[in-house]
This record gives C-alpha cells, structure tokens and sequence, in this order.
C-alpha cells in the first residue's frame, strides 16, 4: 500500500510538473490586463486583492522571463521600418485625441486621459482574450485523464490544478470587466455599459479562435497586423469558425454573468460600509451591522 501510494505521489508530481510550463506562461498573459485595469480603470482598496494579483504576476513572470525577453526581441526584430511610421501616424492621432479631450474634460471627474492611458487601454484589450481563453485549455484535461492515470491522480491532483489556472484567468477577465464598466460609470456612460461588455465578448471569442485554432499571439496586432486582419476576414466568412466564435461568445457571456453576479455579491456583503474590492453598485445602501 506504502509503494502503491508512493507511485501515486511521484506520477501526480510529474503531471503537475509536465503542465506547469503551460499554465504559468498563460496565467502570466491572463492576470496582465487585470493588472493594467487596477491602473486605468480602478484600484482596489482591498490591499490583499492588489497584493495577490501582483504576487501571482511576479510569480508567473519570473519562470517565464526568458520567454518574455525573447518575445520582445522578436517584436524589434518583426517591426519595420513602414510599422514604425504607421505607429507614429497612430501616436499623432492619439496625441491630438488627448488635445480635444482635455478640452472637453477641464471639469471631468475622471480627470483627462493621457496618451500614455490610451496605449494601455489598447494593451489591455489586446490581452484581454488571453483571460478566458484559459478555458479552452481543458483539452489538455481531456487529454491528461485519457493517458489512463488513476482515478485518484484524475481527482486529486489534475481536476483541482486546472481548476484553480481555470477560475483564476476568467475571474481575472471579470474583475477587469467590472472595473471597466464602474469607470464608465464615472464617466456618466452608465447606460452604455452593458453594450461594452457584449462588444468586449465578442472580441474576445474572436481572439480566442485567432489564438487556440490560428495560433496568433496579442503582440500580432503590431508585428503582423495584415496577416491577422486577412486571417479575421476569411474566418468570418467560413462557416466552422463562425460557428466556433458564436459558441465561444455565448460560453463566455452566461460564464460572465454567473461570475460577476457572484463576485457583486460577495462585494457587497464584504461592504463595511463600503466594499473593500470597490464602490458600492449604484442605487445599492451600504451594508450595515443592522443588516442580515
């Protein structure tokens, strides 16, 4: 029984070890854009929410730096000299935005945005996808329990690793997504909220098929944007990848619901008298020692 149960630990520990690559590099790319959301949208009072994010960022950053390095390089490398132009025209317009938008913003409570919040906004929408699309690596799963490991390996060591990677990425896209539509609030777009939220799913099945089926990375918005706008066009039009996108968009959008329905409420009920993740949701009274 001793051996039995050794035999259990070491191949549990080598399946672990075997996705740990996989997971860490993708759990980096999920937890990013919740990062630059703290930045441009909201940031959080609960210290052990901001703490946690930028120790899981820091922990899946450093194994993966090697990689994060050469990515860069690459991207110097892929960037010509007609990118370069075609980012200083982008950098103009941005410029002149932020001009017109300080003139209109003088009395903004939301303050104007700077050029250097556009780009990241730009940042946080091209990485948005790389959030739930962590979803879609349950195939790994499917894969891992068809090697024909034993039930207890299966039940203890594989479905609570992909279920911790799994719920950590999406709750990272839905905590963006609710700091974004609390800054949009603040910018008096309330009504136009649950519009955003639709057209971020959709983009973000869109970038989940480019990048599970496609194998296009976020940073190929600027080292191969044509090779990636004709791959868009001629999936649209294709009916599996259509189809695909739709299912993805659908999954994404009742798993959203569900989780942000959730996480308000734990919100609010963490609210003493103001929640400690962020405001109170408006037309809500703070919770008080008098209340269930």
């Amino acid at each position: 029984m001793t051996a039995q149960l050794i035999d259990w630990m070491t191949a549990a520990w080598g399946i672990l070890q075997g996705n740990h690559r996989f997971m860490v590099w993708n759990t980096f790319l999920a937890v990013v854009p919740l990062a630059l959301s703290f930045w441009l949208f909201h940031k959080p009072r609960s210290q052990w929410l901001r703490w946690g994010v930028f120790l899981i960022l820091g922990a899946t950053f450093l194994p993966t730096a090697h990689r994060v390095l050469r990515t860069g390089i690459f991207l110097l490398q892929r960037i010509s000299a007609d990118y370069l132009i075609w980012i200083l025209i982008l950098t103009l317009i941005l410029m002149s935005s932020e001009i017109w938008q300080l003139r209109r913003s003088q009395n903004s409570p939301t303050g104007s945005r700077s050029l250097l919040w556009w780009v990241g906004f730009v940042a946080f929408i091209a990485f948005l996808p790389n959030a739930p699309y962590v979803l879609t690596d349950v195939i790994h799963l499917i894969n891992d329990i068809r090697a024909g490991y034993s039930v207890w390996i299966i039940t203890l060591a594989l479905i609570p690793q992909y279920l911790i990677f799994m719920i950590v990425g999406f709750q990272s896209y839905v905590l963006s997504l609710i700091y974004l539509s609390w800054y949009m609030e603040r910018c008096g777009l309330r009504r136009w909220t649950g519009l955003a939220e639709l057209v971020i799913h959709g983009l973000t099945a869109v970038g989940i098929y480019l990048g599970r089926f496609q194998r296009f990375n976020s940073w190929d918005i600027v080292t191969d944007p044509d090779i990636l706008v004709r791959s868009v066009m001629n999936d649209l039009i294709g009916r599996r990848p259509f189809l695909v996108m739709i299912v993805t968009f659908v999954v994404i959008t009742v798993l959203y619901w569900l989780f942000k329905q959730l996480t308000l409420a734990l919100m609010h009920r963490n609210s003493q008298p103001k929640s400690a993740w962020g405001p109170v949701a408006p037309g809500e009274s703070p919770a008080t020692d008098s209340e269930a």
